[in-house]
């Protein structure tokens, strides 16, 4: 039921698809070179998984232009990210302290460069942050290295919060729960790398602009949003709630299939609304504009990208339907 759902919205999704004509070849580095060297206390079966989930292709979905280049260093960066997610949620997951430490070691090295080391990011996590994030601090000016940090400090301030949640039995309501999950997607954390691949970082006041950033939030709500319903079995056994499907059907009362669809409903709107939004910008002048959509194309293809990734990635596992005239016979 939950996939034909995934495959349904796809349909209805108004922004076009792209793929980076790097993203297979980028793949192979990052799975023969890249993890290989990290030294991951992974078996063979764990480096294969990683592999299949396709992160270079993920990267390839949101960042369609970048030269192949680029699109290593976001792939590493990807990796990064989902690998600290495997680490602060999986089997063996950190401690709430651990995943702050982890949080203030991250932000540290984002800061201060990789010679002041803190305890609290160590071993292949931090060798792999080292060298993914070495360009965009060549390249990038101050103000959007601070901006980047703070994104990914966001970031890992939501992990430790539902950490805290699952640790002490508490499930968030709705509301709560879709800040929340704002935080743990990351979406934030990849706008700004929309910046680093065209070279142009948009001002902090256009940057925050009170309409970029509600444009921001729903394309973070609506990739957020898709996720959960992809990932509702497991999150039935693992999450302590932390889904929009499994909070929607404890705040309302109803069975799990009801929440469905209301947050199918509820992502339809959503999408309306983006589009919306999107139509309603107004010009920055002729010195901002480019760099201006360059950031909302950006955050549609993060929107985009994500259903697509979903789908194609083994990390989900999304069976397709049969075709109708398939079923009948």
């Amino acid at each position: 039921m939950t996939d034909e759902v995934l495959w349904s919205l796809r349909s209805e999704c108004p922004i076009p698809p792209r793929l980076s004509p790097y993203a297979d070849r980028v793949q192979e580095w990052l799975t023969d070179d890249l993890l290989p060297d990290l030294g991951l206390p992974l078996d063979e079966a764990a480096l294969r998984r990683l592999a299949r989930a396709g992160f270079a292709r993920y990267a390839g979905r949101l960042y369609p232009d970048a030269d192949e280049g680029d699109l290593r260093v976001l792939a590493a960066l990807f990796t990064w990210f989902f690998l600290v997610d495997d680490a602060c949620d999986g089997s063996g997951r950190l401690s709430t302290d651990e995943i702050r430490a982890l949080r203030a070691g991250a932000v540290t090295l984002l800061h201060d460069g990789p010679r002041l080391r803190h305890t609290g990011l160590t071993g292949p996590l931090r060798r792999l942050l080292v060298r993914a994030f070495r360009e965009p601090r060549r390249r990038m000016p101050a103000r959007w290295r601070v901006r980047f940090a703070d994104a990914v400090a966001h970031h890992l301030d939501g992990t430790w919060r539902e950490a805290v949640n699952k640790a002490t039995g508490r499930s968030p309501g709705v509301a709560e729960y879709v800040e929340l999950r704002r935080a743990t997607s990351a979406a934030y954390v990849s706008y700004p790398l929309v910046e680093f691949v065209t070279g142009r970082p948009l001002p902090d006041p256009v940057y925050h602009h009170p309409l970029l950033r509600r444009i921001a939030d729903t394309g973070n709500d609506l990739l957020s949003w898709y996720n959960d319903l992809a990932s509702l079995e497991r999150d039935r056994a693992t999450s302590g709630g932390h889904n929009l499907v499994l909070a929607t059907a404890a705040e309302h009362g109803v069975p799990v299939e009801t929440a469905v669809a209301l947050t199918v409903e509820r992502w339809r709107k959503s999408m309306r609304h983006f589009v919306r939004l999107r139509a309603a910008v107004p010009s920055f002048g002729p010195a901002l504009d480019k760099a201006v959509t360059d950031h909302l194309d950006g955050v549609a293809a993060a929107v985009r990208g994500t259903v697509e990734w979903t789908l194609e990635s083994a990390r989900y596992r999304v069976a397709r339907p049969e075709p109708a005239t398939a079923r009948r016979g």
